[in-house]
């Protein structure tokens, strides 16, 4: 793996009995890139992730992530990355302070650096006014941008972005994106999985799975081209019907 490749991946299976829920998937990801790990919900982008994080141990295959093994080297992975899960990310039941020093703990993080990430944090997402607030009483938007930055406390060399987006607005959507653009800007790789076809356009390059596997990978304008079509829905729906 040289020095600019933070994610390989070869080969990489997992199977459930006789189902191929990931089967055979290659790529690799650069430093500071948005990847975009696209497909349509039960194409195997979250089992996949599953097996980069170190929380689901492969069938077969072998990958990297930030220069540690998927099988043997989990606990690093784990120290390395940051990680917003689609279901759940925070906790309700904590106000947003709380939440943020929890997480900063969790990440190894001191406690006079933890205050100081607070402070940037509430200020950057202004929710100073809302600081002692249960996170449960938040609007779904800010929960995510919350989200999302608590992801990036311990300033970690790659985030995983499971459905980050799902069930928020546009307005809401777009400001998202606005912090991916920043967090990968400060040198951090994000890796992104979505089924909202049109955030393709705001990844580097992506990948799209269809039943396991992976069956198209390039910048987005580059498979426009090579499908012959205008936009990253109608690439998508070319590959979805074979």
């Amino acid at each position: 793996m040289d020095n600019n490749t933070v994610i390989q991946v070869e080969g990489l299976t997992k199977m459930y009995g006789d189902f191929a829920a990931v089967d055979a998937i290659t790529f690799d990801v650069k430093k500071g890139e948005i990847f975009g790990f696209l497909g349509a919900n039960g194409a195997g982008k979250t089992t996949a992730m599953k097996m980069l994080i170190g929380i689901s141990k492969p069938t077969a295959g072998k990958a990297q992530v930030a220069g540690f093994d998927v099988y043997k080297q989990t606990e690093n992975i784990k120290k390395s990355i940051g990680y917003m899960s689609q279901k759940f990310a925070l906790y309700d039941d904590l106000t947003v302070k709380e939440n943020i020093t929890f997480f900063g703990g969790i990440y190894g993080l001191s406690r006079k650096r933890i205050k100081e990430k607070t402070a940037i944090l509430l200020e950057e997402l202004g929710l100073e006014d809302v600081s002692d607030q249960l996170v449960g009483a938040l609007p779904l938007g800010w929960k995510q941008k919350l989200s999302f930055s608590v992801s990036l406390i311990h300033d970690p060399k790659i985030v995983f972005l499971d459905e980050p987006t799902g069930g928020v607005d546009p307005i809401t959507r777009r400001q998202f994106w606005e912090m991916i653009y920043k967090a990968a800007h400060q040198g951090t790789t994000v890796f992104v999985t979505t089924h909202y076809m049109d955030e393709a356009e705001y990844c580097d390059r992506v990948s799209i799975m269809v039943n396991g596997k992976i069956e198209a990978l390039d910048t987005p304008k580059k498979l426009k081209e090579q499908f012959q079509v205008d936009n990253m829905n109608d690439v998508f729906l070319k590959l979805a019907r074979g």
